[in-house]
């Protein structure tokens, strides 16, 4: 959840002329707005953030509408004897890049904002630990891999930006190798593995000038590894290893929810791609190294939009991953929500197993449309299954759409401006 309010923001920030052009920057707002306030919320001490609701072990026993849950809502916490620095940095890295969002249209709440960023970054590296370690019920879930590291290193980076504050960038210095941010060379970005989207936040700093002297050297450590993740989805990596990809042109990481690695990697490949050419101001824009050759800003847009193409349907399936989108999108979600009747078409109470022989089992489509869910789409054959029990291709989550969100925005209005469009819309008024 912090991780998709983090991306909705960077979307937001980036994008937010092309947001707003679409008529969308007030529903970004709220959306974002809706999982900030959830956050300060939660944490109600400076060294206590309230972490998860439910057991994901009861609530997958049953099929339910949230309506109609029974189980327990027992509440779980990471504080100063259960640390939790994944997810404190996580938090923080959310509530400092939303804060940035909502400056000039709501001052005094991003200043709340960023005061709870700062108290949760101070106690995530005063009290170091994996959140798992400390409630057990989430690891069966949303195990931390990766660790903490990523995740404070990328809520320095985040806080260096929204408040200015020198010690952040040295922090994200001082702590490099430590964390891992200058020796992980990674081929994914993930909710759990933030490598290479805080690498390219550091090259950010390199490129626009502002690093101090003697932080260049570290920077330029960021930047080589931010290049080898972008390379690696180019191709262009050579022996250092490539992201795979499928006949049907679509980055591949791994089977399950796979689309979460499609649509954070088009994020991160436009965002890199803008950094390049602003960069170059108003002369010829740096390029990106590569073992097989230097790429241009241009090719990493072109494959950003060959991605969001396939996810939109574009692809050997003929599928539109984004649902409610197109002729043909997934019907059958995993998704309890939408597989059973709404509450307000039938009251009637639908009890734990009750979910599952009356409806999860039904072969018709859902009665109601999660519009603008991305699912975790095809196996690497290109080949998907619509069917509510294949959890691994049909089911959807926040983060797989809120990278999408700025990408959408941006496609669309270039679209709009393009020499060819142009001509067309000529034509018709002449």
């Amino acid at each position: 959840m912090a991780f998709t309010v983090t991306m909705l923001s960077w979307s937001a920030m980036e994008f937010a002329d092309d947001i707003a052009a679409a008529g969308e920057w007030r529903h970004v707002l709220e959306a974002i707005k809706w999982g900030t306030d959830y956050f300060v919320k939660a944490h109600t001490e400076p060294y206590v953030l309230w972490a998860e609701v439910g057991d994901g072990d009861t609530d997958h026993y049953c099929w339910q509408r949230p309506e109609d849950m029974t189980t327990s809502r027992q509440a779980y916490k990471v504080d100063r004897d259960n640390p939790g620095s994944d997810l404190v940095g996580e938090t923080a890295a959310a509530l400092a890049a939303a804060s940035m969002v909502f400056r000039r249209t709501k001052p005094h709440y991003a200043q709340v904002l960023l005061h709870h960023a700062e108290q949760l970054f101070e106690f995530g590296d005063k009290y170091r630990g994996k959140y798992d370690s400390s409630i057990g019920e989430a690891y069966s879930y949303y195990a931390s891999v990766s660790g903490y590291g990523d995740e404070m290193l990328w809520a320095a980076l985040w806080l260096h930006r929204a408040t200015g504050k020198a010690s952040y960038l040295d922090y994200a210095v001082d702590m490099a190798e430590e964390f891992g941010g200058t020796t992980w060379a990674i081929t994914e970005f993930s909710w759990d593995v933030k490598y290479a989207g805080l690498q390219i936040l550091a090259t950010k700093v390199l490129l626009e000038g502002k690093a101090k002297a003697e932080h260049k050297a570290t920077l330029e450590k960021y930047k080589a590894k931010a290049e080898h993740y972008l390379c690696a989805c180019l191709n262009k990596n050579g022996d250092a290893g490539n992201v795979n990809r499928t006949a049907g042109g679509m980055l591949f990481v791994r089977q399950w929810n796979n689309m979460q690695y499609v649509t954070n990697a088009a994020f991160l490949l436009t965002v890199y791609s803008r950094y390049l050419t602003s960069a170059g101001a108003g002369q010829e824009p740096p390029v990106l190294q590569c073992p097989d050759g230097p790429a241009h800003a241009d090719q990493l847009l072109t494959l950003a939009r060959s991605q969001t193409d396939y996810v939109l349907g574009a692809n050997p399936a003929g599928v539109s991953y984004l649902v409610g989108y197109g002729q043909r999108f997934p019907r059958r979600m995993h998704h309890r929500g939408a597989s059973i009747v709404s509450h307000r078409g039938d009251g009637r109470f639908i009890g734990c197993m009750q979910g599952y022989d009356n409806w999860f089992l039904r072969k018709g489509a859902n009665p109601n449309v999660v519009v603008g869910a991305i699912v975790g789409g095809p196996d690497h054959l290109d080949r998907f299954r619509d069917r509510r029990d294949n959890y691994m291709q049909t089911e959807a989550c926040t983060y797989n759409t809120a990278p999408m969100v700025g990408i959408f925005a941006h496609l669309h209005t270039e679209t709009r401006s393009s020499p060819r469009n142009i001509e067309h819309k000529k034509f018709l008024q002449d």
